[in-house]
């Protein structure tokens, strides 16, 4: 089996993407994805939301390093800080055309303004998942595959207890699904944002360790 990310990487990795989880700052970094360095006002116009609250939404992804400024005369510009968050918008966009059957989406260098209603369903379901520990409980069974509550205890390093109740949040919400096999329950993920997720940020994270 592949390695998981360590703890710190994923932790990181869960502020991140914990602060994508919001349907306008979503939508923000979509924009910026799509059109490059704009401004507040042409972000605002662009997604059709009030400037008052696009500037605060850009505060939040500046203070998370999602976004950069950068001020050409009297104005102030704001671009994405690089290739992430700017891949999760490519494993969004796969999702979708395998959702949809839209080969259009499937294409590697397509660069479009998905749906407003899908773009919105992303960012809820992304905040339902965007904690570390849950997190690490998803990566592992992208890994492992399906298993039981024991054996993942034993390779997250979470206690059994918290497990338990991460699990039963995440089947609430519908990214695990679980099935009786005597008398152990067995868990696997489901396919949806929180998976294509989780794929994204392993594939950034992995080749190195932003804390080596």
């Amino acid at each position: 089996m592949e390695k998981q990310l360590d703890y710190d990487t994923m932790k990181f990795a869960a502020k991140g993407i914990g602060t994508m989880g919001h349907p306008i700052r979503l939508r923000i970094l979509e924009y910026l994805d799509v059109y490059g360095s704009s401004s507040v006002s042409a972000i605002a116009k662009g997604i059709g939301e009030d400037q008052l609250f696009v500037s605060q939404s850009l505060k939040k992804l500046r203070d998370a390093d999602l976004v950069k400024t950068e001020r050409k005369g009297i104005f102030i510009y704001y671009h994405l800080t690089g290739e992430y968050p700017a891949s999760v918008f490519v494993c969004l966009r796969k999702l979708f055309g395998s959702m949809t059957d839209n080969f259009y989406f499937l294409k590697d260098d397509v660069k479009e303004i998905l749906p407003r209603d899908f773009t919105i369903l992303a960012a809820n379901q992304i905040k339902l998942f965007a904690h570390v520990d849950k997190m690490r409980i998803l990566e592992y069974l992208i890994l492992a595959g399906k298993n039981c509550v024991s054996d993942i205890v034993a390779a997250v390093g979470i206690e059994q207890v918290k497990v338990s109740q991460y699990l039963k949040k995440l089947r609430d919400d519908g990214f695990v699904r679980s099935e009786r096999d005597g008398r152990f329950i067995y868990y696997e993920i489901t396919k949806g944002v929180h998976k294509t997720a989780l794929q994204c940020i392993r594939h950034k994270f992995m080749p190195l360790n932003v804390f080596s």
